[in-house]
């Protein structure tokens, strides 16, 4: 049983609750944020060249996330000084304002969410939690320490998650750029014969069980 409540976090599960100290005052999680999406990413370490590049691409999005109603949250296990400092250093000397909050946390919140490898060290590997309104996890990203993230790639992770829920549809690879059905969506395959033998009058189908619509 006790080795159930530690295990990392699955997609569907809901998000561990935890009370946090960010940069930003205190924090519940996800209550706080409960009734939209949110973005939790882990970084390593402050003052690190990699997570100072990520934290730019981040702000640098800002607008972006906010636009799909998603709240950024930073997250190490440096202590919130340390955050201070390291957000006002790159203020001062990359003229980038960052907005969004960081969460100072310990050994016992990062290993709630998985983010302590102890083949990677023990600082938190760069771990990305997409959760919807209703605190579910929909999506996980585990980078290691010496590469970063590519931010456009989760900006278009919560919109596509956001898409497939509200139309009901599969998003393809690359949406909206995919080679073979542009921005589309996928049709669920059908599951019965009757179904099968009348896709191909309702959808655009390269066979019964690829079909796709437009979303507009």
């Amino acid at each position: 049983m006790e080795e159930q409540k530690s295990r990392m976090p699955l997609l569907s599960d809901a998000f561990p609750e935890m009370k946090v100290q960010t940069t930003h005052g205190p924090m519940t999680l996800p209550g706080d944020l409960a009734g939209g999406w949110f973005v939790l990413f882990s970084h390593p370490a402050d003052f690190t060249p990699v997570c100072t590049t990520e934290f730019v691409a981040f702000q640098k999005r800002y607008d972006q996330f906010k636009e799909l109603d998603c709240t950024l949250v930073g997250m190490s296990v440096d202590q919130v000084f340390s955050h201070i400092k390291w957000i006002e250093w790159i203020k001062s000397e990359l003229d980038v304002e960052i907005e969004f909050p960081v969460v100072a946390a310990n050994d016992s919140i990062a290993m709630k969410l998985g983010l302590l490898h102890p083949g990677k060290g023990s600082n938190t590997v760069r771990a990305v939690y997409i959760v919807d309104p209703a605190g579910a996890i929909r999506l996980i990203m585990y980078y290691p320490q010496e590469i970063g993230r590519q931010v456009d790639e989760i900006v278009r992770a919560v919109k596509v998650l956001q898409i497939s829920d509200a139309k009901k549809v599969a998003m393809p690879a690359g949406w909206p750029d995919n080679e073979l059905i542009k921005d589309h969506g996928i049709i669920s395959p059908a599951t019965d014969m009757k179904t099968a033998a009348k896709r191909a009058q309702e959808y655009e189908c390269f066979d019964w069980w690829f079909c796709h619509k437009s979303l507009d």
